[in-house]
């Protein structure tokens, strides 16, 4: 069965979020399959699959109730929804949101994408707790004031059981990134300076390395089943250079795929991304 992608054909930009959405794809797949299997046994499902059907639900799949945290312009939110869950998104900029709303409304699932205006750490004035079977925390840890606080918020949010989707900026591929520009001093301080940052100017006020991520993710009552490193090559090889040949991106995105799962290589993506349950 072919995959939704967020975005098709496959652009660079889109490259560096294929690995991420290609996991929580199959692990919403899981999920939702879980959830009709639970309503199978306890004699529910006819009515879960009706109302999925009239959803627009996925045949995979019970449709998932999912919350995404700083989702801003839907680049998750919405290929989600074009699977046939019930996506909330609540992210602090207004302009985001209208990007959303338009975006949604493009991909013909408006009736299934919500924006909300809020962040992670006032989540509950706008979105109810313990109320969805997924939730999704994406480029938010490393610029909360508390990113213990506001995972917390997060994993608050989901029913029991429900998944956690986490994605963060990563230390290696900050230093790797300075580094490979001619800039070691700025380098070195990211690499040295305890919070990630390369300076001053970094606009990114904290950085992981994959053992702080799955700790913190652990600490917040959430038992961690994967662990991937993302955009380990793409942010490093030059547009010219992946764009060369005919299957120079497929290529590339079939070599970022094999180095996610590889401990070797994680260390040292631009971001790390962590899937697991509410315990």
């Amino acid at each position: 069965m072919p995959r939704t992608t967020p975005h098709d054909p496959l652009p660079r930009a889109s490259l560096r979020a294929a690995v991420v959405w290609e996991a929580l794809e199959d692990a919403l797949a899981r999920h939702g399959a879980v959830g009709r299997a639970a309503g199978k046994a306890d004699g529910t499902a006819a009515g879960e699959a009706g109302a999925d059907a009239a959803a627009g639900g996925t045949p995979a799949g019970r449709a998932l109730d999912v919350l995404d945290t700083g989702g801003g312009t839907g680049g998750f939110a919405v290929p989600a929804a074009l699977l046939g869950h019930r996506v909330t998104v609540v992210d602090p900029s207004p302009n985001a949101l209208f990007g959303l709303q338009r975006r949604a409304a493009e991909a013909g699932v408006d009736d299934r994408v919500r924006g909300v205006q809020g962040d992670i750490h006032a989540l509950f004035d706008v979105a109810e707790p313990g109320a969805y079977d997924a939730v999704l925390c994406h480029g938010v840890l490393e610029y909360v004031d508390d990113p213990a606080a506001g995972l917390a918020n997060a994993v608050a949010a989901l029913r029991p059981g429900g998944l956690l989707s986490v994605l963060a900026a990563g230390l290696g591929g900050a230093v790797l990134a300075r580094a490979l520009a001619g800039h070691f001093a700025s380098a070195h301080r990211a690499l040295t300076g305890g919070d990630g940052r390369w300076g001053e100017a970094d606009p990114v006020p904290r950085r992981f390395t994959p053992e702080e991520l799955t700790r913190l993710v652990a600490a917040a009552g959430v038992d961690v089943r994967a662990v991937q490193g993302v955009r380990t090559f793409s942010d490093l090889v030059p547009d010219g250079l992946a764009e060369s040949e005919p299957g120079a991106l497929e290529a590339l995105l079939a070599l970022e795929r094999a180095a996610a799962e590889s401990p070797a290589f994680q260390p040292v993506a631009a971001q790390l991304h962590v899937l697991g349950g509410r315990k």
